[in-house]
C-alpha cells in the first residue's frame, strides 16, 4: 500500500481522524506537527508515531490526555515519568493502563490512588 507523503493532505486527514497517521510515510510519522495534530484528535495514534516522538514528552502528554491507554506506546523512559503516568491515570485510571507504567510507578501511592479515583 502506498503511504501518504503530502504533509498538507495528511494534516487535514489526521485533524479529522488521528488514526490516519497509520497511512503516513515514515518521514511524516516523525513529523512533530503532524503527530501532535493526530494525537490531539486520537491519542491512540501515538502507536504510529516514530520512536523519537514516542519519547517526546509534549507529544506523549497530549496523547495520554486524549486516551490514557496511549501510555502503552510511550517510550520506556516516559513510562517512568510520574507526570505522564498521572495524566494517563486521570484520563483512564484503570489497572489496564497502570500496567504500562514502570514498576516503580505501579507501586506509587499517588498514582494508584489516582487510578482508583477514576475507577469509582
Amino acid at each position: 500500500m502506498k503511504k501518504i507523503t503530502d504533509k498538507k493532505i495528511l494534516l487535514e486527514l489526521v485533524a479529522e481522524d488521528g488514526s490516519c497517521l497509520y497511512y503516513a510515510s515514515e518521514e511524516l510519522r516523525g513529523d512533530r506537527e503532524v503527530v501532535l495534530e493526530a494525537v490531539k484528535q486520537n491519542g491512540n495514534a501515538l502507536r504510529f508515531a516514530s520512536e523519537e516522538l514516542q519519547n517526546d514528552i509534549e507529544v506523549v502528554l497530549e496523547a495520554v490526555r486524549q486516551y490514557g491507554f496511549a501510555l502503552r506506546y510511550a517510550s520506556e523512559e516516559l513510562r517512568k515519568d510520574r507526570k505522564v503516568v498521572l495524566e494517563a491515570m486521570k484520563k483512564d485510571g484503570y489497572a489496564g493502563v497502570l500496567k504500562y507504567a514502570s514498576k516503580e510507578l505501579q507501586n506509587d501511592i499517588e498514582v494508584v490512588l489516582e487510578a482508583q479515583k477514576q475507577h469509582y
